[in-house]
């Protein structure tokens, strides 16, 4: 899987001739300080390159054409470091196509009061440089992030950090190949779509895979190589002597499984695929539906989405790559049961098998049961229950005339064990209240699947629609039904107006 050491993020900074040469040579000894200040941090984690002082019009086109052709450039931060003519930025802005971050700071972080004269001033004019180039930036409707700080301040870089890993999941996007192994649970509306407008608008190519193609690959595992991850399965998660039995039936079935996870694995590299979906109504001559195989591959990277949602397997990879190196994970998850108990009443997410070993709060627990659905052999799992603490649900919804993020920000509490239900499972209440969270989510239009993370917070997935231009609602503890209503008929209009306007 790719990580963020393969990507950089431009370093441009706005100035003008009319100081004369020798400020603009110190305007480029401060941008290189700053810079090399950045990238020193530790708080960042994408290399900062700095790409010099633009002073015209064509040096500002040159950069940002230049930006938009190096496939490792995955964003561009400016500085106005003195006053820079915002008409000088018209033609660079209308080129670039790469995520902008407008970083509001100075080199130096205190007014020197005493010595300051008017040669200083007309070097250190972010203060209003800054707010020509945002005028033109918002006059031509062009969407960025803001930090405002002083660019040592662990606070600024921290947004920068954000951003950072938001564009570099949006890069990782823009040539997503998502594999669907069967079509859509039959008659469901929320987890379809339209493929064609997803793959204008966020990037991400849907492509159906017959499942005999997996099963064909699956015919030329080897034994060893199935014995290698049945031993890599012992290492990992906590067996039982059933498990470890090689002439029990728990035994077989987990070796089924490493087999087909072995075959997928292979024909997701085979294939270039970022992500994938699977059907249990669609599972060919598959021994067992591949619930441990997901639950792995989603560890690794790969998004997931079941019953064909491939929605939600596009979002989760994107969650996961914006997370990478984070302690606490990310996962698949369903909706799946209500808990009403006054203020603790929560919902359990769950789903058959596919709930991902990221999450869980302790060692999971290699099982086989049998599943009352898809018409197979018992299959195996990991078992475990969730981490607990604060995350965030997310899911894109298909409105007919535009995408809608929702994130809901949720509370994971400490679950019971379930022993006639031997899946993994978390447990959460929705923000603000059980009522209102789950009343608000269902009013967005919003999916039984998300993509759920313990890492990350709305700000990233706020910087993701911005970059994506597709419409977010958040639902946390600010929320009331009245104002969200009042939000959705409101995002409705902006929406159908601007659809007229484009026609």
């Amino acid at each position: 899987m790719a990580n963020f050491q393969e990507f950089e993020v431009w370093f441009v900074t706005g100035a003008q001739l009319l100081y004369g040469g020798d400020a603009v040579k110190q305007v480029d000894a401060h941008s290189n300080a700053i810079v090399k200040g950045l990238n020193e941090s530790g708080n960042l984690p994408i290399k900062i390159v700095y790409k010099g002082t633009v002073n015209s019009e064509k040096e500002v086109t040159a950069a940002f054409k230049a930006a938009n052709n190096d496939n490792k450039c995955v964003g561009i931060i400016t500085w106005m470091h003195t006053f820079s003519p915002a008409k000088m930025w018209i033609h660079g802005l209308q080129e670039l196509n790469k995520p902008l971050l407008h970083f509001h700071t100075q080199f130096n972080k205190e007014i020197p009061w005493d010595t300051m004269d008017m040669d200083f001033m007309n070097l250190n004019q972010s203060a209003h440089g800054d707010r020509e180039f945002g005028h033109m930036v918002s006059r031509m409707r062009k969407n960025r992030k803001v930090v405002v700080g002083h660019w040592q301040d662990p606070k600024a870089q921290a947004k920068i950090a954000v951003w950072m890993r938001v564009v570099a999941a949006w890069a990782d996007a823009k040539d997503m190949l998502i594999i669907r192994f069967g079509d859509q649970m039959n008659n469901v509306a929320v987890t379809d779509g339209d493929k064609v407008e997803a793959e204008l608008k966020l990037g991400y190519h849907v492509d159906y895979c017959p499942i005999s193609e997996l099963v064909a690959v699956q015919a030329t595992v080897k034994d060893n190589e199935i014995k290698a991850l049945v031993d890599e399965y012992h290492k990992e998660y906590v067996c039982t002597p059933e498990i470890l039995d090689e002439k029990s039936h728990a035994y077989k079935q987990v070796w089924e499984a490493a087999r087909e996870e072995v075959a997928l694995r292979k024909l997701l590299k085979a294939k270039g695929a970022k992500a994938f979906t699977t059907n249990f109504d669609d599972l060919s001559t598959l021994d067992q539906l591949p619930g441990l195989a997901c639950q792995r591959l989603m560890a690794e990277g790969y998004g997931f989405g079941a019953e064909g949602d491939w929605k939600t397997a596009a979002l989760y990879r994107t969650m996961w790559f914006m997370s990478q190196g984070m302690p606490k994970g990310c996962s698949f998850l369903e909706d799946y049961t209500l808990n009403f108990d006054g203020d603790k009443s929560a919902i359990l997410q769950a789903h058959m098998l596919e709930v991902c070993t990221l999450i869980s709060e302790e060692k999971p627990k290699l099982e086989v049961h049998p599943l009352g659905i898809g018409g197979k052999n018992d299959p195996a799992r990991v078992v475990f229950t969730s981490k607990q603490g604060s995350g965030i649900a997310a899911t894109i919804v298909d409105l007919g005339n535009r995408f809608r993020m929702i994130v809901n920000k949720v509370d994971c509490i400490k679950s019971k064990e379930l022993p006639k239900l031997p899946f993994a499972s978390n447990l959460w209440i929705p923000q603000p209240t059980f009522e209102i969270g789950a009343a608000a989510w269902i009013l967005c239009g919003g999916t039984h699947h998300t993509s759920f993370s313990y890492d990350l917070t709305t700000e990233y997935l706020e910087d993701y629609a911005d970059i994506a231009g597709i419409e977010l609602v958040v639902i946390d503890n600010d929320t009331t039904i009245p104002s969200l209503k009042k939000e959705l008929r409101y995002n409705d209009l902006y929406y159908m107006l601007n659809r007229a306007l484009q026609s």
